[in-house]
């Protein structure tokens, strides 16, 4: 498998290097040289094969024999040992289910398959790895866990101070062992900012192998197309063959994969864009003209990006064709009020509770579905994190009906392990050369 930049498509790198630095030295994203299209007779059959089964074939396919057979199955046998079931909500809407790993959240998916890559890379005698890593609330406690105890390898998490939920804390904070974490005076994109400098700077890169494990690293964008297969998969079994999905949308690498799984031959007939107020793509794709802004803090805080970094490999997937783009993606913004009234309309309609990313996913399925009349088509929204990450969010009475998982229940008590900076690079440069 070859990689190119974004921002230089005559660069090439093997699978390896891309996966270990991240970001090319031209601060553009890797992409895939080519994109293979999955044999149609797989596609069709895909109801005859489960989880694993269809993860191993898309890698194998998209990393063009970079890991041996027996080695990729071991790696997704191992990171992929968990469900993400489609469950029906109505009529013509379903939920994905991504929050059945460890963290609770679908950036289970990335980081455990990207730790196990990562620690199949590395060899006896390198250089320890230091990982880097800016999470607005999913993403660090998903890496921490997905990195916990790995050898050679040393986890820094940044997120920004009093923006995450308190058991989002807690898994980024009392790990210990080979996980450090970071607060930041200032805001997810601070945290972004950051990480990607620290990738950019000469004695930084001298003195440490550094790489990312946000969702700019390849590594974890590829394995977020298995549960796009897999939920198509369920649906074959239930008669169904086509498809709308509905995505939390902030740093756009989850639907970013979605869409790497269309080029490979998933038939996904529309994508749904589903974010908060912060609307940088919603508003690109009504005025044409991308701005990105400031982000703002909202209930749905995994979604708080106001400069989503994997824009650039979704409009690459289309070579820059917007007018292309614009009819496979609509996009849709909601407050934090359409939320919380969402979010308690399904509950006492469905007996269903969804977390605030969930809810701006169904808001958005049910506006589709407004918009358009459409009665063949199945309506897919992602459940990205389990609603016990969010307990200050729900009414009481919601809040006393959600069942908590043993993982969550365990890190109560435990000691927070952060240390605090401001968002200036020189600070953070200074931690870092300080270990």
């Amino acid at each position: 498998m070859q990689l190119y930049s974004t921002n230089n498509k005559d660069l090439r790198v093997s699978f390896k290097e891309a996966v270990f630095n991240s970001l090319p030295a031209d601060r553009g994203l890797y992409m895939p040289e080519t994109i293979p299209v999955l044999d149609p007779g797989f596609i069709r059959d895909l109801h005859l094969y489960s989880l694993p089964e269809i993860a191993f074939t898309v890698a194998k396919n998209i990393l063009n024999d970079d890991i041996p057979d027996s080695d990729l199955k071991r790696i997704i046998d191992d990171a992929i040992n968990f469900e993400a079931p489609v469950v029906k909500l109505d009529e013509n809407i379903q939920v994905l289910e991504l929050f059945h790993g460890p963290s609770l959240a679908f950036k289970d998916f990335g980081a455990r398959f990207m730790s196990r890559v990562m620690s199949y890379f590395l060899e006896a005698g390198e250089k320890e790895l230091n990982v880097l890593v800016a999470t607005s609330g999913d993403t660090g406690g998903a890496v921490a866990l997905g990195f916990l105890g790995v050898p050679d390898t040393r986890v820094t998490i940044l997120y920004p101070k009093g923006k995450v939920s308190p058991i989002q804390e807690l898994q980024l904070t009392t790990n210990g062992q080979n996980i450090r974490a970071i607060e930041i005076e200032g805001t997810f994109d601070d945290c972004q900012a950051l990480v990607k400098l620290a990738f950019n700077d000469p004695e930084l890169k001298a003195r440490f192998r550094l790489t990312s494990a946000n969702s700019i690293n390849i590594s974890r964008l590829i394995p977020q197309t298995f549960y796009y297969f897999n939920a198509y998969a369920q649906l074959q079994r239930q008669g169904k063959h086509e498809v709308i999905f509905s995505v939390p949308s902030g740093n756009f690498g989850n639907i970013g994969a979605g869409f790497l799984a269309w080029k490979m031959g998933l038939p996904v007939k529309q994508f749904i864009a589903a974010t908060n107020i912060n609307d940088t793509v919603p508003a690109f794709l009504k005025s044409g003209v991308y701005q990105a802004k400031p982000s703002v803090q909202t209930y749905s805080n995994a979604m708080d990006v106001g400069n989503p970094s994997n824009w650039v490999r979704i409009m690459d997937l289309f070579e820059g064709d917007s007018s292309e783009l614009k009819q496979l993606l609509t996009a849709y913004t909601f407050t934090d009020e359409e939320t919380l009234k969402a979010i308690e309309e399904v509950y006492h309609e469905q007996a269903y509770i969804m977390c605030p990313h969930t809810a701006i996913a169904w808001l958005a399925s049910r506006q589709w579905l407004r918009d358009h009349n459409d009665e063949t088509a199945e309506l897919v929204f992602l459940s990205t994190a389990h609603p016990c990450k969010f307990p200050d969010i729900f009414p009481e009475a919601i809040a006393s009906k959600i069942v908590v998982p043993s993982q969550v229940q365990e890190l109560e008590g435990r000691e927070k392990l952060a240390v605090s900076l401001g968002k200036d690079f020189e600070g953070f440069k200074g931690y870092l050369l300080r270990g």
